[in-house]
């Protein structure tokens, strides 16, 4: 799955460390959460130029899941923030 969103570039990017969904944030983190929806080929050019641009890393975001329409895909990145 790694080589499908890096095709094309010449980095491949260390393998980061998941990070842990499954808990209940602090109360001064607030979860936010990012959905790519679109065409595989979409998808993983966006996943591909936002990691170019140091937004987030390839393996952070979900494998692609089916899309809500048929021939769609879609990738979940949860970031979060801490809260003030």
């Amino acid at each position: 799955m790694l080589k499908d969103f890096l095709a094309g570039t010449d980095e491949i990017p260390s393998a980061p460390t998941p990070a842990d969904t499954h808990s209940e944030p602090s109360p001064s983190r607030v979860p936010i959460k990012l959905l790519l929806i679109g065409s595989h080929r979409g998808v993983t050019s966006t996943i591909n130029t936002l990691y170019l641009l140091g937004f987030a890393q390839v393996g952070e975001w979900s494998p692609l899941l089916p899309g809500p329409n048929p021939g769609e895909v879609m990738s979940i990145l949860v970031r979060y923030l801490i809260q003030q």
